[in-house]
């Protein structure tokens, strides 16, 4: 058993988390008509947001292996379950807002809070996990072809089943993470955490290894990462806001 949180996987996520700054930021700034970009369609920004999404996903599914190599009860994980779950609303209610025509029903927070309990319900199915994350991530690319092929399917497109991602259209919304493909990325983080937890547990990091300067912030930074991706986009979004106060 690995004791405590892992500095390692702290540090992943904290890239995620500087990388998804950076984005919104620059997000923000073509929203607010500083810059011209196609956040929606330019493989520049399509595939930013995909590896970003992996990263967070990835790193969700190691930190489930640990939990789980640590016998962390169902009580706790419901907590944070609930934290995470209660966050994702809290995103819908700011979207609502901020883009009333394509508000954000289903986006990264809300895929991680179902994923979380299909994670956890089926961690201990091994080495099965690499292949069915194989086949969750394939889905995507199967997908159109077969609702082409059986029109009955296209009600897959419609809100709510379209949460499951077996769809050939995308939604009108600022952020999608549904099931399919993402679990597949989450499968295969705590497919990599458990075989790391048995065979390589010094590449996971340490929970009691010393951390000055850089490094104790992005471990921090990790640690946090919930309060941090709820904070971030309001005070970017304040930022800017301000910036083009003062420019008038």
């Amino acid at each position: 058993m690995v004791p405590g949180r892992l500095d390692r996987i702290d540090l992943l996520r904290a890239t995620a988390m500087l990388w998804m700054t950076v984005f919104h930021f620059c997000f923000d700034l073509d929203h607010f008509g500083f810059i011209r970009a196609d956040f929606h369609h330019d493989p520049f920004w399509t595939w930013q947001r995909s590896a970003i999404v992996s990263l967070f996903l990835f790193t969700a599914g190691l930190s489930q292996a640990v939990a789980l190599s640590q016998a962390q009860g169902w009580p706790r994980f419901w907590r944070r379950w609930g934290q995470v779950a209660g966050a994702a609303m809290l995103v819908s209610a700011g979207s609502m807002l901020m883009f009333p025509k394509s508000f954000i029903y289903f986006g990264v927070l809300h895929g991680i809070a179902v994923m979380l309990i299909v994670v956890r319900l089926t961690a201990g199915w091994g080495a099965w996990l690499w292949p069915l994350g194989a086949l969750a991530i394939a889905a995507k690319f199967i997908a159109p072809g077969v609702i082409a092929a059986v029109p009955a399917l296209q009600v897959l497109n419609s809100p709510g089943l379209n949460a499951l991602g077996f769809i050939s259209r995308l939604p009108v919304t600022e952020d999608y993470v549904p099931l399919l493909p993402w679990l597949g990325v989450m499968w295969w983080g705590v497919a990599a955490g458990r075989w790391a937890l048995l065979h390589r547990p010094q590449w996971l990091g340490s929970a009691d290894a010393p951390a000055t300067g850089l490094k104790r912030g992005l471990v921090t930074l990790g640690r946090w990462s919930l309060s941090y991706y709820l904070l971030h986009q309001p005070v970017l979004i304040g930022l800017v806001s301000a910036w083009v106060w003062v420019s008038r």
